[in-house]
């Protein structure tokens, strides 16, 4: 098996964390993995986006537009802005969340409606759901990371405790309890 996989989001979001979780529970598969910084303007809400490569051998982190097997996407409109980097048959999954970005905010922009549907109308394969309200059923709204990070975690061949094994080895102790409930949620949604 062999994948790209790129985590976009807005700051703030844990689109970090959720790539340091996948990076690890495919080391611990064996995998070669690479994984790239973070992008964006992460402290100041903008658009961040990570990339999570890995196979047998893996030479650079970075995935071109139309290489993305898989985007998980924290919020609706980043998911539209990276669709192209999504390979014919690939798959987005989209927390349904809508987080207005600067230009919606100031008023020189309106947030575009039907932005899923009409990626749908386009052949893109998407899973949406509401992630928020999932992670809200964990116990934080900041497990939204989690809850899509175990539904992209339901196309691997990767057994459910190794996830969480790494859940427990890479989140602060006083968190790991709320991320697997958020992780088991969303993988049994």
């Amino acid at each position: 098996m062999a994948a790209s996989v790129m985590i976009v989001g807005v700051g703030g979001q844990g689109s970090l964390l959720a790539s340091k979780l996948l990076g690890a529970v495919l080391v611990n598969e064996g995998y070669d993995v690479k994984v790239s910084e973070v992008h964006g303007m992460s402290q100041r809400g903008g658009s961040v986006e990570t990339y999570v490569r890995f196979g047998d051998k893996v030479y650079s982190p970075i995935i071109a537009k139309g290489e993305a097997d898989y985007i998980l996407s924290f919020e609706k409109l980043e998911a539209a802005r990276f669709s192209e980097y999504l390979k014919e048959g690939g798959e987005i999954i989209v927390n349904t969340q809508e987080i207005d970005p600067m230009p919606v905010i100031t008023g020189a922009a309106t947030y575009p409606e039907n932005i899923l549907e009409e990626l749908k109308e386009k052949g893109v394969k998407i899973e949406d759901f509401d992630a928020l309200k999932v992670a809200k059923q964990a116990g934080s709204a900041k497990a939204v990371n989690i809850v899509l990070l175990a539904r992209l975690a339901k196309r691997f061949a990767i057994s459910y405790d190794k996830w969480l094994e790494a859940i427990e080895k890479t989140v602060a102790p006083k968190f790991v309890e709320m991320n697997k409930k958020a992780f088991e949620l969303g993988y049994n949604l």
